[in-house]
């Protein structure tokens, strides 16, 4: 009996549906219609990444192959035929020094991922060596008055990871604080959002390039004196400002758009304004202003690779840059492997926001 539960859990989480247990596909069991939504769920996913996988190994080796043909030609072309030969005995050996530097394929970033790891790995423990050694130092400069000595060891891929989840949190809890309460107040007033809505599609589609520098110019006016994380404060505003419009816009849109029928309720039990906001108005606009939310996250994840990769805060965005400037045999495959990350994390986001949507939402079955 336990084993059969257990084997419809599992079902489920495949998406087989609950009325058909998987011991029963590999019994032969399972009808014509199983078979179809298994292939549907399960073997179409698993075929589309083993093809996407086959392409992009064929087309790395083809690029390989073509960026090695023409370092050969230019070899004999400049030098000769034997510089030529050289150049093809060089490139067959595998040698670092001469290897084309091309769209990496799979393998090579699969080996850039693990080598990623194991520095973050090297690094970990090189912060606890140094916290270690430092412990009883740092405690007797911390009973003087004094602040204690921090690691400034470089950072590793996963730190940044971190880095830009903090970032991208921070802007996003701006961009909601921000947007929320005026959204609010611009849905209550149809004299308000016609008296501000030029200046909301002016802003709207500004380029995170552009509230970057502007950020920039009033944050380092304002930080001359002062010891903060200006960079990090600089990334986080940018994209709160960035990110903000789709909250903005659809909180508006839920506010105006709440049944009068609930508003006449309202002042028939003579609420007052507050009141009114957070017990009749709020609750009605919550689907609209989540939709916005989970847009602004989204908005905040994608515009935060450039805004760090401009103001050189610690995140992903630098990882990508640093390693595009170093040119290094594997920096391409390890601008790869950021890309996935920043990408899978992007996914597990919308469905976070996705999931909290659907909680506060009429409809549960809203959102794609």
């Amino acid at each position: 009996m336990k084993q059969s539960l257990t084997m419809q859990k599992v079902t489920q989480l495949i998406g087989l549906g609950s009325l058909k247990s998987l011991s029963n596909l590999f019994s032969g069991k399972i009808g014509k219609d199983g078979v179809t939504l298994m292939l549907k769920k399960v073997v179409a996913p698993l075929a589309s990444i083993l093809l996407f996988i086959g392409l992009w190994h064929s087309g790395a080796k083809a690029l390989y192959n073509m960026e090695a043909d023409f370092k050969i030609e230019k070899a004999l072309n400049d030098q000769g035929e034997k510089a030529a030969d050289e150049m093809r005995a060089c490139i067959a050996a595998g040698e670092t020094g001469c290897q084309p530097n091309t769209l990496p394929s799979p393998a090579q970033v699969w080996a850039s991922y693990k080598s990623l790891l194991k520095d973050h790995n090297a690094i970990r423990a090189d912060k606890l060596a140094f916290k270690e050694k430092t412990a009883a130092m740092n405690a007797k400069r911390i009973a003087e008055g004094k602040d204690a000595i921090t690691y400034t060891g470089r950072p590793s891929f996963v730190d940044q990871i971190m880095t830009s989840l903090k970032t991208v949190f921070a802007g996003f809890l701006l961009a909601l604080l921000i947007a929320v309460p005026i959204g609010i107040l611009i849905g209550l007033s149809d004299t308000l959002r016609s008296s501000v809505n030029w200046l909301i599609q002016i802003l709207k589609p500004v380029s995170p390039v552009v509230w970057l520098l502007l950020v920039f110019m009033i944050v380092k006016t304002m930080t001359k004196n002062s010891e903060s994380d200006s960079a990090f404060i600089i990334s986080f505003i940018s994209v709160g400002l960035c990110a903000m419009w789709p909250t903005l816009v659809n909180t508006a849109m839920g506010v105006a758009s709440v049944d009068k029928d609930y508003i006449n309720v309202a002042k028939v039990l003579k609420l007052g304004a507050v009141q009114k906001v957070f017990k009749v108005i709020l609750p009605s606009s919550l689907p609209l202003i989540f939709t916005g939310l989970r847009i602004t996250l989204s908005v905040a994840w994608m515009v935060l690779i450039a805004i760090e990769l401009l103001a050189q805060s610690p995140g992903l965005g630098s990882f990508v840059w640093e390693e595009f400037q170093n040119g290094a045999m594997d920096s391409n495959s390890k601008i790869i492997v950021a890309m996935f990350v920043i990408g899978i994390i992007g996914f597990l986001l919308d469905r976070i926001m996705l999931t909290i949507q659907q909680m506060v939402s009429f409809n549960k079955n809203e959102g794609v």
